[in-house]
């Protein structure tokens, strides 16, 4: 009868586990970037937000005739903080060339990929290629 209890149990944990996996693993997804894509820009910092569970990044992108403000997503701080990333690594105003995924849908938003600033610095992956 124990054996019949703890399988009972078992079935019962793994039953809510697969349920749950697809919100949890959605979370995590990328799918509403275009991979295909890497925007390459010449952006000011409006605002980095050092948070859980992904860092952001507000940019302005100068156009014709005014500027546009971006969403840039990042990964999370823990893994940044190893990186080498800070809370303070974007200050309001600096000025950088930036590449990211940008949305399927086309709203002003993207994934991070790099960032240069105008001493040279690098954050993220900047491929000789986007000089």
């Amino acid at each position: 009868m124990l054996i019949d209890r703890t399988h009972k149990y078992c079935f019962l944990i793994m039953s809510l586990i697969l349920i749950c996996w697809g919100n949890l693993y959605a979370h995590h997804s990328s799918a509403m970037f275009d991979k295909t894509q890497v925007l390459n820009v010449k952006a000011v910092v409006k605002e980095f937000q050092w948070a859980n569970p992904h860092v952001w990044i507000q940019i302005y992108i100068p156009n014709q005739d005014n500027k546009e403000e971006w969403s840039i997503e990042g990964i999370g701080i823990n893994t940044l903080f190893r990186r080498g990333w800070r809370p303070n690594s974007f200050e309001p105003g600096d000025e950088i060339d930036i590449s990211f995924n940008p949305m399927l849908d086309g709203s002003h938003a993207g994934l991070f990929i790099g960032a240069r600033f105008e001493d040279g610095k690098i954050l993220g992956k900047w491929a000789h290629t986007n000089n």
